[in-house]
C-alpha cells in the first residue's frame, strides 16, 4: 500500500453500484474510505463514491494491519475480484484486494460519516459543511433538489419555454422596499437583484416564453427558520395569457414534472430521505383571499377585516382546510390585495383593489408566488406614479413596454423551501449548500 499523488484515475474505474455486474473479474474501485470493520480474521472497508457504498473484504493480515493505519475519508483505489454475496451493499463485494492511497486526509474528520445520520447541532453542520455534504443522507437532499432543477426544465421545456440566464448586478431595485443589498459598481451605485423580474418579462417580447433557475437576493433582516439572504429561484414568464389563471396552469405543469423528476431520477434519494411525493392534482384547488380570511376569521374568532396578507399560522390553516376539503397539499390563494404586491401587478378588472395574482400553498408554506402582470406603458408609468417612483429609474425596464408587449405574467418558486417541504425539514438551511444569511457568509 502506498500513496501516489501524481496517478490519475484509471480510465476502467468501475462504481461501486456496477460491481455486481461484473461477477468473477478483476476490477478497480476509486472513493474514500468510508468506515472500516475489524473482526479477528478479516477487515471490511466500506469504499463511497458518487454512486454509493461498496464492501471490500480483506482476510491478507499484512494488509488488513495496512488498512487498519488509514483515517476515515482517505481516498484510495481498491482492484480486486469481483464476488457475489446477498450480505454485501447491492449485492456484491471485492476480495484479494490491492489498496492505493490516492490522497490522505490532513487530520482526523471530526464527523464520523459513517453513521445513518449526523447527530449535530445545525451551525456545527454549516459550520463543516465541505465534510458534511458527504454524508450519504446529506448527498441525498441536494440530488433531490438536482432532480428538481431538472424536473423543472424539462417540463417547461415540453411547453416551449426558452431557458435564459439574466444579469445578477441591477441599476434599479426589482421590487420596491429596502431588502437590497448594495455595492459599488465603479463609483456607481447597483443592487444584486432581488429576482429576474425585470429581464424575464423584457425576454417575452423576444421569446414569448421564457425561464431561468438561478440566485437570488434579499437582505433580508430576518434570522429564522424560513428566510435566507441568497436561495435559488426558478422563474417562469409567458405571454399572451388572458389572465393568472393561464399561469397557475404553467405553475402546475412545473410542479408535476419536479415530482416527477424525483421519483425517477433520485429514487434512492426518495427512499432514503423517507419522502412522501405529493400528488399534483391535474387542477389544483383554489379559494380567494378575501373568502380565505372569511373561513380563517369564521374558524378562529380573529378579526382579519382588511389584512393585507396571510401570517404563516393563516397558511397553515389553509393547508389544512385544503386537505379536509379537497384531499390536496397544494392550494392557490387568488386575489391578493394590490396594496401588497408589486407595482407591476395587474389588477382585477372587476375589483381593482385586488389583484390577478396568486399564491400556492404547499403543507403550510407559501411556495410560489406569480400573477399576471400589467403591459401596456402607459399603465406603468401611472402604476410608478402612484407608488412614489420615478419612471426614469427603471429607464431600461420601460423599453419592452414602449414598444409593444402581449398580456403576460408569470411565476417564481423557492428551490429550497420546496426541498425543505419534500423532506420535513425544520429550517430552510438544512436544504441549501453553504446558506446565507444574516450571520453567515462561510464557508
Amino acid at each position: 500500500m502506498h500513496a501516489d499523488t501524481s496517478a490519475s484515475p484509471a480510465p476502467d474505474r468501475t462504481l461501486v453500484a456496477e460491481l455486481a455486474e461484473h461477477a468473477g473479474e478483476r476490477v478497480t474501485l476509486m472513493g474514500w474510505l468510508h468506515r472500516q470493520r475489524r473482526l479477528s480474521h478479516v477487515s471490511f472497508l466500506i469504499l463511497r463514491d458518487r454512486s454509493g457504498l461498496g464492501q471490500v473484504v480483506v482476510e491478507d493480515a499484512d494488509r488488513a494491519a495496512a488498512a487498519a493505519e488509514l483515517s476515515p475519508e482517505t481516498v484510495l483505489a481498491v482492484t480486486g475480484e469481483v464476488v457475489r454475496t446477498e450480505q454485501a451493499p447491492g449485492g456484491a463485494e471485492i476480495h484479494d484486494p490491492t489498496i492505493e492511497v490516492i490522497a490522505a486526509p490532513a487530520e482526523q474528520p471530526p464527523l464520523e460519516l459513517w453513521r445513518p445520520a449526523l447527530n449535530v447541532q445545525l451551525p456545527t453542520l454549516l459550520d463543516l459543511a465541505p465534510l458534511a455534504l458527504r454524508h450519504p443522507r446529506e448527498r441525498a437532499i441536494f440530488k433531490l433538489t438536482a432532480a428538481s432543477i431538472a424536473g423543472f426544465r424539462d417540463a417547461l421545456s415540453a411547453l416551449g419555454f426558452t431557458e435564459i440566464q439574466t444579469p445578477k448586478i441591477v441599476a434599479s431595485a426589482t421590487e420596491s422596499g429596502a431588502n437590497v443589498f448594495t455595492l459599488d459598481y465603479f463609483g456607481r451605485p447597483a443592487y444584486l437583484a432581488q429576482s429576474p423580474q425585470f429581464y424575464k418579462q423584457t425576454m417575452v417580447g423576444v421569446f414569448e416564453r421564457v425561464y431561468e433557475t438561478g440566485p437570488v437576493f434579499r437582505a433580508e433582516p430576518h434570522d429564522t427558520p424560513r428566510h435566507l439572504s441568497e436561495y435559488v429561484s426558478l422563474d417562469a414568464e409567458l405571454g399572451f395569457i388572458a389572465d393568472h389563471h393561464d399561469v397557475m396552469a404553467v405553475a402546475r405543469e412545473a410542479l408535476a414534472g419536479m415530482t416527477e423528476a424525483s421519483a425517477a431520477r433520485a429514487a434512492e434519494s426518495v427512499s432514503a430521505l423517507e419522502v412522501a411525493l405529493p400528488d399534483v392534482p391535474a387542477v389544483i384547488p383554489e379559494v380567494d383571499f378575501a373568502e380565505a380570511l372569511e373561513m380563517i376569521g369564521a374558524a378562529t374568532g380573529e378579526s382579519l377585516a382588511g389584512e393585507p396578507d396571510l401570517a404563516p399560522a393563516h397558511e397553515r390553516w389553509l393547508s389544512d382546510w385544503a386537505m379536509r376539503e379537497h384531499d390536496s397539499e397544494l392550494l392557490f390563494v387568488t386575489g391578493y390585495p394590490m396594496v401588497k404586491r408589486p407595482f407591476y401587478t395587474h389588477p382585477n378588472p372587476s375589483r381593482p383593489e385586488f389583484s390577478n395574482s396568486f399564491d400556492l400553498l404547499f403543507r403550510g408554506l407559501e411556495l410560489i408566488t406569480g400573477g399576471q402582470r400589467l403591459h401596456l406603458y402607459d399603465e406603468y408609468i401611472a402604476a410608478l406614479h402612484a407608488r412614489g417612483e420615478d419612471p426614469v429609474g427603471y429607464e431600461g425596464y420601460l423599453q419592452a413596454f414602449k414598444f409593444g408587449m402581449p398580456p403576460h405574467g408569470g411565476f417564481a418558486l423557492g428551490l429550497e423551501r420546496w426541498v425543505a417541504r419534500l423532506t420535513g425539514a425544520a429550517n430552510i438551511r438544512e436544504t441549501t449548500l453553504f446558506p446565507r444569511d444574516l450571520n453567515r457568509l462561510s464557508p
